[in-house]
């Protein structure tokens, strides 16, 4: 049986939407929102029925009938912990997500509007490997305070797409091989994939790990409490300093990294540091995560956006390649990457799983 997916991807400031036909892709479009239209909202919850009407504008200016869409699939938003997988939408979850029970981003409006579109259409609603996909082990979360743990946070739609593909490229099952897989865009994560599930990984979205395009990443502890108390910033100037702010943008004023990387080319040494720190950085937290995985490690990923970036590339496996081969698999297709967790389930491949049955306790 062959199906049409109608696959939703909100961010900041854009809606992205796509059709598939099983594997291929009918139509796909980005649609932009300029800020002064965002700002019309005092609250991201509150653009829900915006963003739904422009994605069916969308489809009827694409000539594509809502009633000829057989499922919907969206981004996951910042839900409780859960495991990996396709996870049916259902009350449990659009409660969460009202709530906010994780906080507030424009990904929380995906499955919102997925439920909505599928209660009108009497057809199954999705949401693929959120970015709050916990698999850590249990001393994974351990610090050495015990009021504070290691969250798992991260790009696990496209760690676990890629991940899955570099299987496939040796002829293995995802659930057989141990990879570490490094996602570069404006954050950083590098998760350690045992066996098909992420034991550790840094919290990228919070800044913690390598430093990044627009993350400071992990900071000495007692420089940055000084920092905090020291009355130059507040509460929400730092945590914008740590996610938003800091790595590169921080040093060169630029987070544009082709930007970045005509300063190397033209000879600007500062710019030049800075993205060999850089690669030094995801080097050394990919040794890390070797170590997690006791050395057994099938190979390195390397995907992302930066992934385009040659020298950074080189300059990444130059310090760790004797650790294992790389496997580059550059961007990100995360529509797709939705679409095909949808086709897992409709085709029989995975069963859905049930959002308030994988709910991982934060102790």
């Amino acid at each position: 049986m062959s199906w049409r997916i109608l696959v939703i991807n909100p961010g900041s400031t854009s809606t992205k939407v796509a059709v598939f036909d099983d594997e291929n892709e009918l139509f796909k479009v980005n649609i932009s929102h300029p800020v002064e239209q965002i700002q019309q909202f005092s609250r991201v919850i509150e653009q829900f029925n915006f963003r739904k009407e422009v994605i069916l504008e969308e489809l009827d200016r694409a000539g594509i009938p809502k009633e000829s869409i057989q499922a919907v699939v969206a981004r996951g938003g910042l839900l409780r912990p859960i495991p990996s997988g396709t996870y049916a939408v259902t009350d449990r979850m659009i409660e969460d997500l009202k709530a906010e029970v994780q906080g507030e981003h424009a990904s929380n409006l995906g499955a919102l509007i997925a439920n909505s579109l599928a209660v009108e259409l009497h057809i199954p609603a999705y949401i693929v490997d959120p970015v709050v996909v916990d698999e850590m082990e249990d001393m994974a979360r351990i610090t050495g305070l015990p009021f504070i743990k290691r969250r798992s946070i991260l790009h696990a739609l496209n760690q676990k797409r890629v991940a899955r593909q570099a299987a496939r490229d040796l002829g293995r099952r995802y659930e057989e091989v141990n990879f570490i897989v490094v996602h570069m865009g404006g954050g950083i994560s590098v998760g350690a994939h045992r066996r098909g599930q992420v034991i550790d990984v840094n919290n990228a979205l919070n800044g913690d790990g390598p430093f990044a395009p627009e993350r400071a990443g992990s900071l000495p502890a007692w420089d940055l409490v000084e920092l905090c108390f020291s009355g130059r910033y507040t509460k929400a100037e730092i945590k914008k300093l740590l996610a938003g702010k800091g790595g590169v943008v921080a040093h060169l004023g630029t987070n544009d990294m082709m930007e970045v990387e005509r300063r190397l080319k033209a000879g600007d040494k500062k710019a030049e540091l800075v993205v060999k720190a850089m690669a030094y950085n995801i080097a050394k937290w990919i040794g890390v995560m070797a170590t997690v995985l006791k050395g057994e490690v099938d190979g390195i990923v390397l995907t992302g956006g930066l992934a385009h970036y040659q020298q950074l590339v080189d300059w990444v496996k130059e310090r760790c390649q004797f650790i294992a081969p790389f496997y580059l698999y550059p961007g990100g297709d995360e529509m797709r990457a939705l679409a095909e967790g949808a086709l897992r389930v409709l085709g029989g491949e995975e069963q859905a799983k049930i959002y308030e049955q994988e709910i991982r306790e934060e102790s």
